[in-house]
């Protein structure tokens, strides 16, 4: 008998073997802590207890509906309790969940439709009259669920039901349709990529289970964090801290509109203790210049472009402990972090301040990071200088793309998923993004493509070329600002007209906020030398290039 036989009986069994799914939070926390208030939402305050049950009602009500394993069913909604519902009532049914941005446009929702095939779709009725519009456009639309809150505005109603009446129809006491394979789909997130239409990322049971785990150990969450949704939570799950918070059993303070005044409100009202946040978040607490400081530390985790140092300066003072974080929907989260470390709160603020902005390491619970070339895969030395290809691979890294085997197979070659952040390697071995290799503008915590901009602002007839790159904002983190150079002859438009050509055209955040007429920078072969206009407009990635001498 060799070492090795000595094992080889120990087999899986359900005993020992069971999928790994978030899912199974919900239980967990309604059994524990029944009676705890688990989602607080303007004058409604629900316990585990109930909200287990309205999630259950939700899945069975789905599946007498015919809906089932394999299924997409969509939801547009804010940061409601019907959002947070449908991160379990969905699933539960077995379907997979595909959250959509509120900020998209018509065009933008009936792409995502059509692509995923979604057999239905909850509507939060202020978004009801773009939805109609979108419905139009597909040839198999899905069915609708009409979502009313009684604290927004009721848009017409198109749904063959509404949501509380669905909920009533359904079966308190439903078991829920568990996957029989972690590997199995449990959400379907679309990102902007290079190209104009968006690629949908595929996420599994496993991985969202592994990244609510790490979400809890890398940003340690206390016993009953009260946490606050500032974070959309149709941006990768909500980083899954829609499964996180319920599995410590935590108190979900959902917020429908984000702006300084209810955060303040939140903190002081319900005793919210922890929120993640995109920079214009950040900018928005930090223009809070009349508040007087916290009486107890809140944490934060932002991600996306670092915040200017004067906005984190400014929020730091206020009492909030910031975290910075690195994220992209392909991994499910943010398994990167720039942890904070001993020693570090005697150095000056500068110095503090240069340190923050790194995305820093990956989280004991994600498998690999590395900054290397991405076609030989040697790493760049520890020198701060050195760019290369942020590389990242673990267990929460997505499934794939969805109808686009290319994509993926491209995004997943030599083992390591390929984000298309350039990146350095500081001495000590934390990672800072200098650049966007795919020209990705993080806007408001949200991804922009400068090629879909370029798209539209070629079809003015003025326009010879376009480029866009990012404009640093206080606001925003980053802004998409065009450079163009009109035909020769043309009628010469004025930046207002450009930017309102694009809002009949796009999305509003995805429109540029600054036009620039000027002959473009090109190199012999005709292709536009971006650098140059990045280190006009000001952007991030030509301060980085100046400060390494690049």
């Amino acid at each position: 008998m060799t070492p090795a036989d000595l094992y080889e009986r120990l087999d899986k069994t359900p005993a020992n073997h069971l999928p790994l799914t978030p899912l199974g939070f919900l239980d967990r926390a309604a059994l524990v802590h029944p009676t705890r208030a688990a989602v607080v939402y303007g004058s409604i305050t629900r316990t585990w207890a109930q909200t287990r049950e309205r999630c259950m009602r939700l899945a069975s009500a789905l599946v007498a509906r015919g809906l089932g394993v394999g299924d997409t069913v969509s939801i547009l909604c804010p940061n409601t309790p019907a959002m947070l519902e449908a991160h379990f009532g969905i699933p539960l049914c077995g379907a997979v969940l595909n959250t959509i941005n509120c900020r998209l446009d018509a065009e933008g929702v009936a792409f995502i439709l059509k692509h995923a095939e979604s057999k239905a779709i909850l509507v939060d009725r202020e978004y009801a009259g773009m939805v109609a519009v979108a419905l139009e456009l597909l040839e198999h639309p899905p069915m609708v669920i009409d979502i009313d809150d009684p604290f927004a505005p009721l848009g017409p109603s198109i749904g063959v039901v509404g949501y509380e009446e669905l909920l009533a129809s359904g079966d308190p006491y439903f078991e829920g349709v568990w996957p029989v394979d972690e590997w199995q789909p449990i959400a379907l997130n679309y990102t902007s990529g290079t190209t104009g239409d968006p690629k949908g990322v595929v996420t599994s049971h496993r991985a969202t289970y592994l990244m609510s785990v790490l979400q809890m150990t890398n940003w340690p969450l206390p016993r009953a964090p009260r946490y606050l949704w500032t974070l959309p939570m149709f941006h990768a799950n909500g980083w899954c801290f829609t499964w996180a918070i319920t599995a410590a059993a935590g108190t979900h303070v959902c917020m429908r509109k984000v702006n300084a005044d209810a955060v303040f409100d939140a903190i002081d009202t319900h005793g919210v203790d922890h929120f993640c946040a995109a920079p214009v978040v950040m900018a928005m607490i930090a223009d809070a210049r009349d508040r007087a400081p916290l009486r107890a530390p809140v944490r934060v985790l932002t991600a996306g472009s670092p915040p200017p140092a004067s906005v984190l300066s400014a929020v730091v003072a206020l009492g909030f402990d910031v975290d910075h974080v690195y994220g992209i929907t392909e991994v499910s989260g943010t398994p990167v972090s720039c942890v904070w470390q001993d020693g570090w709160d005697a150095l000056t603020d500068g110095e503090q301040r240069a340190l923050r902005v790194r995305q820093g390491a990956r989280a004991a619970t994600f498998e690999g990071l590395m900054v290397a070339d991405p076609d030989t895969l040697v790493p760049v030395p520890h020198d701060g200088v050195t760019t290369g290809e942020l590389l990242l691979r673990g267990n929460t890294v997505m499934m794939g793309y969805l109808k686009n085997a290319s994509a993926t197979a491209k995004a997943f070659e030599r083992g390591w998923f390929h984000t298309g952040d350039v990146a350095v390697v500081h001495e000590g071995g934390y990672v800072q993004i200098t650049d966007r290799s795919k020209d990705v503008i993080i806007s408001g915590g949200e991804n922009i493509s400068s090629i879909e901009i370029e798209d539209v602002i070629h079809c003015h007839p003025s326009v010879l070329h376009a480029a866009v790159v990012a404009q640093p904002d206080d606001k925003w983190g980053e802004v998409p600002c065009a450079f163009i150079e009109l035909k020769a002859g043309a009628v010469v438009p004025s930046s207002a007209d450009l930017i309102a050509f694009c809002q009949t055209r796009l999305a509003k955040f995805k429109c540029p906020r600054y036009v620039i007429f000027t002959e473009l920078p090109k190199t012999a072969t005709g292709k536009i030398q971006k650098f140059l206009l990045r280190e006009r407009a000001g952007s991030r990635a030509a301060i980085s290039r100046l400060a390494s001498g690049g």
